[in-house]
């Protein structure tokens, strides 16, 4: 059953963060694409600290051969997405120790400190979702798009996109060690559709 979870807790902003992976393509709840299962063990919400942009680029798979008379025919497959986004001196966690949600708004965690400014995920919670997932798994985007307005209906403040994809590549390097709680770190990925 599909819920909320990962905004169950959190400080509510009128749009979700531009990122989400997720190991499921989710289900609908009440008109919305979330994902199944629980935050930091099914989906990561990815921290728009210091993000860069968010770039797609399309690849275009099709076969193109010249006819006799010369003229160029083209049998077009299928467009793929690669997307490529990075962050600056993100931190190296987004708190002090696991969080678990409660429908209360707060992390029951006793002395949970909170590192990113909007609750997504570090550093370290990227670089864990690289390591674990060698896999295709999917992504949630949440950005202006041509279908983001339904009817009289305005979905700037849902995921307008999801994706199954493979990562292409993972850099990151840390920028600034911090004190005994985190670090910061320079995170660079890239994302390709299966």
């Amino acid at each position: 059953m599909a819920t909320e979870t990962y905004m169950v807790g959190r400080k509510q902003y009128a749009r979700p963060q531009a990122i989400l992976l997720a190991d499921n393509s989710g289900s609908i709840d009440n008109g919305k694409r979330v994902p199944d299962g629980s935050e930091f063990t099914n989906f990561i919400v990815l921290s728009d600290d210091n993000r860069e942009e968010m770039s797609f680029a399309t690849e275009r798979i099709e076969r193109r051969e010249r006819t006799v008379n010369g003229r160029m025919r083209s049998f077009h497959i299928a467009d793929k997405l690669s997307i490529a986004c990075s962050w600056n001196n993100l931190p190296s966690r987004s708190f002090g120790v696991v969080p678990s949600f409660d429908s209360t708004g707060k992390t029951p965690n006793y002395g949970n400190q909170q590192y990113t400014t909007d609750g997504g995920a570090g550093g370290v919670d990227l670089l864990d979702w690289y390591e674990n997932n060698q896999g295709s798994f999917w992504a949630y985007f949440s950005y202006d798009k041509y279908n983001n307005f339904d009817g009289d209906r305005n979905r700037l403040a849902e995921y307008s996109e999801v994706v199954e994809v493979f990562f292409a590549s993972f850099d990151y390097s840390v920028q600034k060690r911090g004190g005994s709680n985190y670090d910061f770190w320079n995170v660079r990925l890239t994302l390709e559709e299966v």
